[in-house]
């Protein structure tokens, strides 16, 4: 979709949708709304709607920042504690490796 032919309204009312939907776990989402609404929260003139698009798209930006760190830090947790777990570590895997760790 391109957002120059999209009314101020919509972008807005697009861009909090977005961000209320990526509340449901999906901090792809966020990326993308922060991404995509950047140059009309950040750098087009200013506009009525311009300062709740800027809001929701720090707000993503924020979330999915904040998902991609707590992500990250499970997995190295995760690899690194996981043949140390016992059996649980085995439980929380999808794919058994083969042989001692």
């Amino acid at each position: 979709m391109d957002l120059s032919k999209v009314k101020d309204e919509v972008k807005r009312d697009l861009c909090r949708r977005y961000f209320f939907y990526g509340l449901a776990f999906l901090p792809f989402l966020w990326a993308v709304n922060a991404v995509w609404f950047y140059k009309e929260a950040f750098k087009r003139s200013p506009f009525p709607e311009q300062k709740e698009i800027r809001k929701y798209s720090i707000l993503s930006g924020l979330g999915a920042i904040i998902w991609i760190i707590i992500l990250g830090t499970w997995v190295i947790v995760y690899q690194t504690n996981r043949a140390s777990w016992g059996e649980l570590g085995d439980d929380l895997s999808f794919i058994l490796p083969q042989g001692r760790p």
